[in-house]
C-alpha cells in the first residue's frame, strides 16, 4: 500500500436541533399552557487512534466530514434526539493541526486515544422552559447553535523506536531486511525508498523494536531538495538514531563527507534532532578486502572525530547486525528505565 503521511480535511460537527414553540389543547384543558420542548444536541467528531491503521490514505480521496444535527424539539415536552457522534480512526502517531491557524490541536500517540476536534452545537430551548408567574403563555424559543467548523491538517509521524537515517545508497533497505521482517524495495539506483518502512526486530522472546528506514537525504534536504524533508519529521519520534554509512560509495564519494552533510541537514531541520543519540553503522564492509576493513573504518572515525558508538557490519552478508540488534536493545531498555549509558572507546 502507498504510504500517505499528510492529508487535509474539512469537518463540521452537527448543528443543535432548535427549540420548539408549543402550547398544550386538550378537550378539557383549553389553556393547558406553553410546551414546548428543548431540541437536541448536535453530533461533535472525534478522531481515535487506531493501531490497526498505518497510513492516511482513506483521507486523500474524502476531505469532508460532516456529523449528524440535533432534531428539533416536539410539543409534550418532548426533547429533540441528539445528533450521532462521528468518531474518525487514524494510524498511532498522528498530529492533528489546525490548518488556517496551524495551532497543534492534538497529538495521538497511543492507541486508542480519542480526542475531539469539532464540538457539536448546543441544543435549542423550547417555550416551556420560558413560562413564568408573569408570563404564562411565552412565544420565546432558543434556536439550537451551529457546529464547530474547522479545516484541519492531518500529519502522521511513524512511531519507530530506532530510526535509520543516511544517503541513498547507503544500504538502509538492505539493513532493515536482514534485521526485520520488512520487505522494502532494493535496488543499486538512489532513492529506492520512497516511502518509510518499520520493520520490527526480535532480539529474543518477548524483546523486540521497531526499526524504520526512512528515505535517503541528500544535500539542501532541510530546504525541501530530494525526499528527504517529507521525511525528517519522522527522525524526531525515535529514541535512537542509526547513521549508515557506505564505506566504499560507488560514486567515488567521501565517507566522510557523506556523514557531515547529513549531519548538517539534521541540524538545520531540528537542533533537537543532534541531542538524540546517533550511532555510526559502518555498512558494506563486504565490498573491502578482509585485511583493509579495520583501517579504512579506522580512517573514518578518525576523520569524523566520532565520539559515539560505531559499528561495523554488512547488511547484505548480515555480519555485526545481532551484536548491533542486542546492543540497541539494551539501550533502549535503560532509556524507558531513565538510566544513562555510559560511552565506550571504539578504539578499546
Amino acid at each position: 500500500m502507498k504510504f500517505v503521511d499528510e492529508a487535509k480535511i474539512y469537518v463540521e460537527a452537527g448543528k443543535g436541533g432548535n427549540g420548539a414553540c408549543s402550547f398544550l389543547r386538550l378537550k378539557f384543558m383549553p389553556d393547558g399552557g406553553p410546551d414546548g420542548g428543548n431540541g437536541g444536541d448536535g453530533g461533535s467528531i472525534y478522531l481515535q487512534a487506531d493501531e490497526s491503521l498505518n497510513t492516511l490514505i482513506d483521507y486523500r480521496y474524502i476531505h469532508t466530514y460532516r456529523a449528524e444535527n440535533g432534531e428539533k424539539g416536539g410539543g409534550s415536552d418532548c426533547t429533540g434526539k441528539s445528533g450521532k457522534d462521528s468518531i474518525l480512526r487514524v494510524p498511532v502517531g498522528t498530529m492533528v493541526y489546525d490548518q488556517d491557524t496551524d495551532e497543534l490541536i492534538a497529538d495521538l500517540a497511543h492507541p486508542g486515544q480519542m480526542t475531539c476536534i469539532a464540538k457539536g452545537g448546543r441544543h435549542g430551548v423550547g417555550n416551556a422552559r420560558f413560562k413564568s408567574s408573569v408570563n404564562r403563555s411565552p412565544r420565546r424559543t432558543i434556536p439550537g447553535q451551529e457546529g464547530e467548523k474547522r479545516n484541519l491538517r492531518l500529519e502522521l509521524k511513524v512511531l519507530a523506536d530506532v530510526g535509520l537515517v543516511g544517503m541513498p545508497n547507503a544500504g538502509k533497505s538492505t539493513l532493515i531486511t536482514a534485521m526485520s521482517a520488512a520487505r522494502p524495495k532494493v535496488a543499486d539506483y538512489p532513492f529506492t525508498t520512497l516511502y518509510p518502512y518499520l520493520g520490527v526486530v526480535s532480539v529474543s522472546r518477548y524483546r523486540s523494536f521497531v526499526i524504520a528506514d526512512l528515505p535517503g537525504l541528500i544535500e539542501g534536504a532541510a530546504e525541501g531538495a530530494g525526499l528527504g524533508i517529507r521525511f525528517l519529521k519522522h527522525v524526531a519520534r525515535t529514541v535512537l538514531l542509526f547513521h549508515v554509512v557506505d564505506v566504499q560509495p560507488t560514486d567515488g564519494s567521501d565517507p566522510i563527507k557523506n556523514v557531515e552533510v547529513i549531519t548538517e541537514e539534521l541540524s538545520k531541520y531540528s537542533e533537537d534532532l543532534l541531542t538524540k543519540e546517533r550511532w555510526l553503522v559502518l555498512n558494506k564492509v563486504d565490498l573491502l578486502p578482509p585485511d583493509s576493513v579495520e583501517q579504512v573504518c579506522k580512517d573514518i572515525v578518525k576523520g569524523l572525530d566520532w565520539k559515539g558508538k560505531v559499528f561495523i557490519v554488512s547488511g547484505l552478508a548480515k555480519q555485526g547486525l545481532d551484536d548491533l540488534a542486542k546492543r540497541a536493545m539494551a539501550y533502549l531498555q535503560k532509556h524507558h528505565e531513565g538510566i544513562e549509558e555510559e560511552d565506550e572507546d571504539w578504539e578499546k
